[in-house]
């Protein structure tokens, strides 16, 4: 098994994901991982769930996180009000 250097599991590029935080090699955002982690999934549930990603892959996304909360925290504060202003717009539309 080849050693992986933690530093490139996760990219960034602005023509993939608007430049979000992602782990490299998918499509799959830090903020995903972070989303599902929020609703008490653990890293092994998360990489079961997303049978492509590695349990490494699923950690380096979390370390990346805890290493940038405020970044990751202000991309979900900003879904969560598109998503309000979105309801706003039609009451009967689901998030």
């Amino acid at each position: 098994m080849a050693i992986a250097d933690i530093g490139t599991l996760i990219v960034s590029s602005p023509e993939i994901l608007s430049g979000r935080p992602r782990i490299a090699g998918t499509g799959v955002s830090v903020k995903r991982i972070v989303v599902w982690y929020k609703l008490g999934l653990s890293p092994e549930e998360i990489a079961d769930e997303i049978g492509h990603l590695s349990l490494a892959q699923v950690y380096a996304a979390l370390a990346y996180y805890h290493s940038n909360p405020a970044q990751i925290e202000a991309d979900l504060s900003a879904d969560d009000a598109e998503a309000e202003t979105l309801m706003q717009r039609d009451p009967h539309s689901q998030p």
